[in-house]
């Protein structure tokens, strides 16, 4: 089957459109010199200067992890946080995948890949455990 004009005309109109595209696409510069130009109105409007590059650039931003806040109920974000919650107990660090808690001055307080910070009463009553002592029996 010989392919038709209207495919041929399809194909390179695509053609056009994506190079079109490519070449309206912003250069760091050129981003850059908008975000100096109107840097007042931009962060008003609750952006970043990485959120805007991201935009202007044509590029997907995805979130980092660490600025997403933790979405359990008790897990706290930061340390001064979760002593703010609970004065009275201990704060620990909780390593959500691993189930286990981790109290201040460990290895593990608050270097876990996926954790919060959380009181310990509360640790406790969501499932998580304090790490077995070394040397001992797994």
């Amino acid at each position: 089957m010989k392919p038709t004009f209207a495919v041929f005309a399809a194909v390179v109109g695509l053609l056009a459109l994506s190079q079109s595209a490519v070449a309206e696409q912003k250069t760091t510069r050129q981003c850059n010199d908008d975000w100096s130009a109107d840097k007042a109105s931009i962060q008003a409007s609750g952006k970043t200067k990485r959120v805007f590059m991201a935009e202007c650039r044509g590029v997907a931003l995805a979130a980092p992890a660490s600025a997403a806040a933790p979405a359990d109920k008790g897990q706290y974000a930061t340390e001064a946080e979760a002593k703010a919650s609970c004065p009275s107990d201990v704060v620990v660090w909780v390593n959500s995948i691993s189930k286990i808690y981790h109290a201040s001055g460990s290895r593990s307080y608050g270097k876990t890949r996926s954790g919060a910070y959380m009181c310990e009463k509360d640790s406790v009553a969501a499932g998580f455990r304090a790490p077995k002592p070394r040397g001992a029996a797994t």
